[in-house]
């Protein structure tokens, strides 16, 4: 079955940067596009980033432009975000999604931004 494992999540001072991982299986990766959300607390979870299935495509939040890059590993079934700057804003739990005829999310990674 699908799985999405997020890693990578902690706590840093604002300016500082986190690389978060998503591992993927049970499905053919490399054919699907991938996607990060975010979910602030008592806000809607939002868009982050996306990337098309060989990475050859992304788009991001007006919010992360110019501060977070997505990426992928085919090979390692693996994807990426890179958050450099980050605002107390930014705060949030982050999670992975594909979209394979249904939605599905990793349980998500906890993002704390705050000195």
């Amino acid at each position: 079955q699908v799985q999405l494992v997020e890693s990578g999540g902690g706590l840093v001072q604002p300016g500082g940067s986190l690389r978060l991982s998503c591992a993927a299986s049970g499905f053919t990766f490399s054919s699907y596009s991938m996607s990060w959300y975010r979910q602030a607390p008592g806000k809607q979870r939002e868009l982050v980033a996306g990337i098309t299935s060989a990475g050859g495509s992304t788009n991001y939040a007006d919010s992360v432009k110019g501060r977070f890059t997505i990426s992928r590993d085919n090979a390692k079934n693996t994807v990426y975000l890179q958050m450099n700057s980050l605002k107390p804003e930014d705060t949030a739990v982050y999670y992975c999604k594909v979209f394979r005829v249904v939605a599905y999310w990793g349980q998500g990674t906890q993002v704390t931004v705050s000195s």
